[in-house]
Parts: C-alpha cells; sequence; structure tokens
C-alpha cells in the first residue's frame, strides 16, 4: 500500500480544537458544560457588515478573483493599517489569505527552507510550533515564563539572533497569554533587531485591537523604520471584527514577501470569495463601535477573572492587557488528588476539571508552557463568574 507523506506524521491536530470538540460532544450529551477553551470572540460584527455581503450576493460574478486580494479590500486594508500607524505601503506590499493561520503558512513557504531555524517566545500560539513542523523547520523556542510575566527580554532575543535564524516570529497582543508589550519594550526589542539583518520578523497582531489599561499598540516598525525591508504584519478580520469563520487574514510587507505569497495563493486557494472580500471591506470601512465596544466588555471580563484566580490560594497569573485570554500558572495542583485523580501535569488538571466541574479550559503544554492553562474568557457573561466559581471548587477539594 502507498505511504503517507513523511510530512503528515508531524503534522498533529489542533489541542485547542480538540478540547473545544470534546467539550461541545459532552454539552450534545446532556452535560452542564462551560467552555473557557476555544478563543472565539463570541459576537457577531454589524449590520454593515451583512449588507455588504448581501449587496454582493445580489450582482455575484460568479468569476475567480484577484490572487493578491480585489483593490477594494487592499485599499480598505491600506487605509486600516495606516490608522494604526503602518504609512507608506501600497497595494503591492499586501496579500490576503483565507484566515491568519493560512496566511502564516504560506509565509513559513515562503520564508523557510528544509532545516532553517524560526524562533518564538513561549508561550506562543500552537500552530506557530505545527507550521514549523510541517515545513521542516527547527523551531528554537525562547522560554517565558510568569515570574518574566511571559514576555520576552531583549537578552533572551540578542542571544537567540546571534543563532542566526532565518524568521523571528512575535504575537502581540499574545495567545495564549493576553499580555501586551509596551512602547519601551517593543522599542528595546526593535533595538536588538537592528542589529541582525538577516532575520526575517513576522509580527501576529491580530489582537491589535483589543488592547486595555490605555497601553496602546506599538510594532517594531514604529520604533524603528530601517526594519520595514524585512518586517510582515499579519492581521485578520476574525477577533476584531467577530468574524472568524469569514476566514480573512492580510500582510503588509515587503513587495518580494507579498509577490511570493501571492504567488502561493494561485496554486493553494486562488482567492478569498467575492461575497467574503465585501464583507470584510465593510468591516475595515465602515462603523467601529461593536469592535470597541467589545474591547470595553473584554476589559471588564478580564478583571472578573483575575479577581476570582486572585482568591485562590497558590496559583499565579500575571495581568494580561489584551485579547481576551488569561493564563495562569496552576502548578500548585500538581501532586495533588481529586476526588481519588492524581494530577501531575497540566493535563491532567484540565481533564479532571472537565470530568468533575464540566469546565472546559486548554492544558499550558499546547502552548510550551506545561505549568498553565488557558482560560478564554469570551463565554456569555452569564457564564463567566459560575465558571469561575467552579475552578475554584475544583482547587478546594484537592488533597
Amino acid at each position: 500500500m502507498p505511504q503517507l507523506a513523511q510530512r503528515i506524521g508531524r503534522a498533529k491536530p489542533s489541542a485547542i480544537m480538540v478540547i473545544a470538540e470534546t467539550a461541545k460532544q459532552l454539552k450534545a450529551a446532556g452535560r452542564d458544560i462551560i467552555s473557557f477553551s476555544i478563543g472565539v470572540p463570541n459576537f457577531l460584527p454589524g449590520e454593515h457588515v451583512y449588507a455588504a455581503a448581501r449587496e454582493s450576493l445580489s450582482h455575484d460574478s460568479g468569476q475567480y478573483g484577484s490572487n493578491r486580494g480585489s483593490d477594494a479590500l487592499l485599499d480598505a486594508f491600506l487605509r486600516h493599517i495606516e490608522a494604526l500607524g503602518f504609512t507608506g505601503y501600497g497595494r503591492l506590499n499586501l496579500s490576503v489569505g483565507i484566515g491568519a493561520k493560512q496566511i502564516l503558512y504560506n509565509l513559513a513557504e515562503a520564508l523557510l527552507n528544509d532545516g532553517d531555524e524560526i524562533c518564538f517566545p513561549a508561550p506562543y500560539w500552537t500552530t506557530y510550533r505545527d507550521i514549523a513542523d510541517i515545513v521542516g523547520a527547527k523551531a528554537n523556542v525562547l522560554h517565558c515564563g510568569p515570574d518574566q510575566n511571559y514576555k520576552l527580554t531583549p537578552q533572551q532575543l540578542e542571544t537567540a539572533l546571534a543563532r542566526k535564524p532565518k524568521v523571528f516570529l512575535f504575537n502581540n497582543p499574545s495567545n495564549p497569554t493576553g499580555m501586551v508589550y509596551t512602547r519601551e519594550e517593543i522599542a528595546a526589542l526593535a533595538d536588538v533587531l537592528a542589529q541582525y539583518p538577516d532575520t526575517w520578523i513576522v509580527t501576529d497582531d491580530i489582537y491589535n485591537s483589543m488592547v486595555f489599561d490605555g497601553i496602546g499598540y506599538h510594532n517594531f516598525v514604529f520604533a524603528r523604520p530601517e526594519l520595514r525591508d524585512r518586517l510582515i504584519f499579519v492581521d485578520s478580520i476574525s477577533k476584531t471584527y467577530g468574524m472568524p469563520g469569514w476566514r480573512v487574514g492580510l500582510i503588509a510587507g515587503p513587495e518580494n514577501v507579498a509577490k511570493a505569497v501571492t504567488t502561493l495563493n494561485s496554486n493553494h486557494i486562488t482567492s478569498v470569495p467575492e461575497v467574503v472580500a465585501a464583507a470584510a471591506i465593510a468591516a475595515f470601512s465602515g462603523p467601529q463601535d461593536v469592535p470597541q465596544a467589545k474591547c470595553k466588555e473584554f476589559a471588564q471580563k478580564r478583571d472578573v477573572v483575575l479577581a476570582a484566580l486572585a482568591n485562590i490560594p497558590g496559583v499565579v497569573c500575571p495581568r494580561p492587557q489584551g485579547a481576551f485570554y488569561a493564563f495562569p500558572d496552576i502548578s500548585v495542583a500538581f501532586g495533588k488528588s481529586h476526588n481519588g485523580t492524581r494530577i501531575e501535569s497540566d493535563v491532567d488538571f484540565c481533564a479532571a476539571l472537565l470530568g468533575a466541574k464540566g469546565v472546559a479550559c486548554v492544558p499550558g503544554s499546547a502552548f510550551g508552557e506545561p505549568r498553565a492553562m488557558r482560560i478564554s474568557y469570551t463565554c456569555p457573561t452569564a457564564q463567566l463568574e459560575p465558571g469561575l466559581a467552579r475552578i475554584a471548587e475544583f482547587f478546594a477539594e484537592l488533597s
């Protein structure tokens, strides 16, 4: 019998989706489940987005679209990133994809040869490691524990870049920790990056509109404009506009990189569907009241989560300032038992929590930090405090 390609042996199902699917199955079987697992924003975009989609359908051409993205979509994205601080870009600096995940995969294919090194901080989004493995790259994971607020230091970056990696991948605000780098922290890292001109810089900043506490969104290229020739900014409509199912991701970067991604699109996806592009244009160009309101709501939910975790002895959770995640260190539970179930790891903890209390969280080892677990607090507000109370009860019952 013919064999599958070797790269399939390196591919793993998303740990996040596995937990989410398990929670969904338990709920369908009649269990009372509160899910803090999957990172979906759980709100819908404004009516103007749906109106644009309906209007597009009414005069659908039925034709293939541009591999790069329609001019109207590219122009809407240009206005969007200019408001963030990315000036002087044109259409040739841009390309689109079926969500940021597909964009990141295209970038891996475009930038990395087999055996090349890519470095990124941990905790990291699970897909970073998975994509690196699939394309045959060597991942240099830079561990950033709760003792440093899950943030990369200039010294760590200096050590990593001295190895001359082909790509440095950076996520701000962070999934899974919700941490946001300040202007000063970004500038300090940018100073290090400027010393290593042979490394591509990919900034996965899809949560850039979900920043709390007035800290603001900052990018390396704002601090060091000379990095522009090798920096690729990744964005998406999924989180900001409540549109993960519409699947639109975009990049802004050097023309040769955008061209490479566009060429891969011509072989992978052809184009973003016309109706989807129309919805994305409306999201970028229309009223921003929904995402702004949701950002305030998530900041309030963040405060509820932190207050609950602060009352659990031994649990440490650095204060997130963006996205919609908290990433508490739960290692105080290791070596203990819950109703006879021994807990030796984050995986054991999350399995026991789901079984005993019906609360689904993702083990931190999926993100490269096995002492923690991820709480996504995008659930309906009415479920948030009861779910947190169940977590507190679980800890209290450990022996």
